[in-house]
């Protein structure tokens, strides 16, 4: 199934979004309701004391078509996959692991061992269909989890990464924290075709990242233009209103060569154009929502130098005037 496809399915059968928390139950009871809710593919192990000074955990999930995503938040609290799981279940997914807040000290490997350290920032690789043991610190942090298939149409070797950590050093690695938050701001009220395209965008990133870092090849090169692509629309966005919005702005922010940059938005007409018609889009938005606002106000709101510039654009773009716009969507 391609990507168009497949977030063409997840529109059509909705993103699920569930919430869960410890909070609810009674203290001795927390932390088995933190193991019975992770039961279907981890072991967490229970003492006494865990037992007896309760435990604070949380898991808000977005499950759209094959992807789902996950925000944790926990006290201490160790997990483990074993063998004996792997061989009695199904779960073969990829996981991106991201530590947000916290430390997390993570065990893969039969022989020899392997332990790696995931501070503050650090992504995990781990394979579902190999073991992993997880000791976490109270910590908050992000997963993806992700088709086997779809991973690997980047990283064609995708059980070698598990166990893995990458950070945000790499040329890569520093555009995901933006992607990150974005996400987590937006997906509450995305829709689910939206929902399934920042996910996924996001996770390919993430797996772009694992495969340069690991000299690993696939499809990288397609994950990290549509990421970049990504990040430069969303300073772009953010600053429509800025009369100044230059080629030389979005280069300095997108971190990108100046051909680069002209290549991502070759296809949209040139940089220059684009800017220009997401801020002709932004107006009509505008115009529609605020009946009462002037035109131009809303023409140099926008970052357009004079209303009579604004009023020829748009003519272009709609094939009428904006005081005809607004009379239609009234």
């Amino acid at each position: 199934m391609t990507t168009d496809s497949a977030a063409t399915h997840a529109a059509a059968t909705g993103c699920v979004y569930n919430h869960f928390d410890t909070r609810h139950a009674a203290p001795r009871d927390q932390l088995l309701a933190w193991r019975d809710r992770l039961d279907h593919f981890l072991d967490v192990p229970i003492s006494r004391r865990g037992l007896a000074d309760g435990f604070s955990g949380t898991i808000d999930s977005y499950r759209v078509g094959d992807l789902a995503f996950m925000d944790c938040r926990t006290d201490p609290v160790s997990q483990t996959r074993s063998v004996a799981r792997i061989s009695t279940d199904s779960v073969r997914q990829l996981v991106f692991h991201v530590a947000v807040e916290g430390t997390l000290e993570t065990g893969t490997g039969l022989y020899p061992k392997r332990t790696a350290l995931q501070s503050t920032p650090g992504i995990l690789a781990l394979d579902m269909n190999q073991p992993m043991r997880m000791t976490r610190s109270a910590c908050r942090v992000l997963a993806f989890f992700l088709p086997r298939e779809l991973v690997e149409s980047v990283l064609p070797e995708a059980e070698s990464i598990h166990g893995s950590v990458v950070d945000y050093r790499s040329p890569l690695g520093r555009l995901i924290p933006g992607h990150l938050a974005n996400l987590c701001k937006q997906l509450p009220t995305m829709s689910p075709h939206d929902a399934y395209d920042a996910i996924h965008t996001c996770a390919m990133l993430i797996a772009a990242a694992f495969g340069k870092d690991k000299g690993l090849s696939g499809n990288a090169r397609a994950a990290a233009r549509t990421a970049m692509f990504a990040t430069a629309r969303r300073y772009i966005d953010a600053n429509l209103g800025q009369p100044d919005l230059t080629l030389e702005n979005v280069l300095a922010v997108s971190q990108l060569s100046r051909p680069t940059l002209y290549r991502l938005f070759e296809s949209e007409g040139g940089l220059a154009a684009y800017i220009r018609n997401r801020r002709l889009r932004e107006a009509a938005d505008e115009l529609h929502r605020y009946p009462r606002k002037a035109i131009v106000e809303v023409a140099y709101g926008l970052g357009f130098n004079s209303a009579s510039d604004f009023n020829r654009a748009f003519r272009r773009a709609y094939d009428m005037s904006p005081s005809d716009f607004r009379t239609l969507t009234r």
